[in-house]
């Protein structure tokens, strides 16, 4: 039997599977951390006892499970979020906690000192992003700025999967994907890290070697077996983000299919046949030569109901509390009476890029109720998701397909604004495993044992949303922009004191 072993890392919980080659799951396992905020603005993760220590014990609650013999597992392919930036010596020891994705905003000087230097069409047409808190160049040199004997010590530079793959086999490695957020330092248009925009950050030598996502890194040493419980010489994959994976795991792989991610942060993929090189989104060669990737995400959609609930239902147990909610919810009226809720709590990513801008929950008086603020901020991220999409249909590539993911899909409330506001169908798969189980298929692709389009047998579609877009959307979703615009230099003053 061939078997195929998927992990991801995210935000708050690590989730791994194991299967057959017929996309049979014989065991899964999760592992939950926590995200460090150890000053506004940053967010970390610890990479040995978040990232490895999760790997570790999935990968052996998995093994225990199954009883598989390990030996029989074929491939074993991994993601995590993403894009991070952690340093690490030339032995691969982590210099400090992992400098997370977008959410961390600490290196809003370092992007507009690099714009000045640079320019920012330069750096939008070499490398096809426009640097946002998502870039990872900014953080390495926040780093050198400001912590210069960890800089001087670094060997690579690696990002999430990049350390996971390193733990197992030894290789610094980072596929083209996750590459391409390494803004300014990754060329688009000949697939390889660059000095020529500037040689102010970091040698192209300290980052990791360039392949593609199912080409096999290395294989599994015997150290990492032994801590593990793995066969050593089973063939790893490069791996990915996160997001990437799990647009995978339910048929996102011909261009115009969009997967929508309901996680920590609300991300989107949409495969295109072009570049879509657009300073609103982001863009990223695909996971397989000749296709792109256009993605867009907001910076808090899960991470702001976490922060409703633990502030404001505290008297609910955590394991009930967003089903509570969510019935309470659906009580209030559509619009909430009257209430926009800007969902910035953590500054917003796609299409503004504006790490000042605040949440705000705006039109409060004494007969709301926590039920209709709960619903506002279920519709404020809907309206934020529903810029985006206006994005694509402004620039001529909405999508032709939109494939809905991520615990959020279990909250029909928020589904269905999401699909009334952005005025979009959405499909759920009939499995949910996640990322986890994208890896699990694409360490079937890396050793032959699948094709791309086996996916649709593997995880077939279930339902659909369908849109019940009205003009009230439409007004609603100008009030917000609205909104945004007439708050924004208070926001921004607010952010600065």
């Amino acid at each position: 039997m061939q078997y195929f072993l998927g992990i991801d890392i995210g935000t708050y919980e690590s989730k791994g599977v194991l299967t057959d080659k017929d996309g049979f799951v014989l065991a899964s396992a999760t592992h939950p951390h926590k995200m460090l905020i150890p000053e506004p603005g940053w967010a970390e993760h610890r990479p040995e006892e978040d990232w490895w220590n999760d790997f570790v014990t999935i990968t052996k609650t998995i093994l225990k499970s199954s009883q598989i013999n390990p030996k029989n597992i074929s491939c074993i392919a991994t993601s995590a979020i993403g894009p991070c930036m952690l340093p690490v010596s030339p032995q691969g020891e982590p210099l400090m906690n992992a400098v997370l994705y977008g959410v961390d905003t600490r290196a809003e000087k370092e992007i507009n000192e690099l714009n000045e230097e640079i320019g920012k069409e330069n750096i939008l047409q070499s490398c096809g992003n426009a640097l946002t808190s998502q870039s990872v160049g900014p953080k390495i040199l926040w780093l050198k700025k400001n912590c210069p004997k960890i800089y001087q010590k670094v060997g690579k530079i690696l990002s999430s999967t990049s350390y996971l793959v390193q733990k197992l086999t030894s290789e610094n490695v980072i596929d083209h994907y996750t590459a391409a957020n390494f803004t300014p330092l990754y060329d688009i248009n000949n697939l390889k890290w660059t000095d020529a925009l500037t040689s102010n950050i970091i040698e192209v030598e300290r980052l990791p070697k360039l392949m593609w996502t199912t080409e096999i890194a290395g294989y599994v040493s015997k150290v990492a077996a032994d801590e593990t419980g793995l066969a050593p010489g089973t063939p790893v994959t490069v791996g990915t983000i996160d997001a990437a994976a799990e647009a995978v795991s339910v048929g996102v792989f011909g261009a115009g299919d969009m997967m929508m991610m309901y996680g920590s942060t609300i991300f989107m993929i949409q495969v295109t046949n072009k570049k879509i090189i657009d300073e609103r989104l982001w863009y990223a060669p695909w996971l397989f030569k000749g296709l792109h990737g256009s993605m867009a995400g907001l910076a808090t959609s899960g991470t702001l109901t976490h922060w409703f609930r633990d502030n404001f239902a505290k008297e609910i147990p955590k394991d009930k509390a967003f089903e509570i909610l969510a019935a309470e919810a659906a009580e209030a009226p559509p619009g909430a009476k009257g209430l926009i809720v800007l969902p910035y709590f953590s500054g917003e990513r796609t299409p503004i890029h504006d790490p000042k801008a605040r949440g705000t929950i705006f039109g409060l008086d004494l007969t709301h109720n926590r039920a209709d603020i709960f619903r506002a901020f279920l519709e404020g991220i809907a309206m934020g998701t529903a810029h985006v999409f206006d994005t694509y249909e402004a620039i001529g590539h909405k999508p032709k397909k939109v494939m809905a993911v991520g615990g959020g899909t279990k909250n029909n409330i928020w589904m269905q604004a999401t699909s009334d506001f952005s005025k979009i169908d959405q499909v759920i798969s009939e499995k949910s495993t996640g990322a986890s189980y994208g890896n699990a298929f694409l360490a079937a692709i890396a050793v032959g044992a699948v094709s791309q389009t086996d996916i649709t047998r593997w995880n077939p579609a279930l339902s659909t949303i369908r849109t019940q877009h009205t003009a009230f959307h439409t007004q609603k979703n100008q009030l917000f922009r609205q909104l945004y615009k007439d708050s924004k230099s208070v926001a921004h003053a607010v952010a600065g004191s």
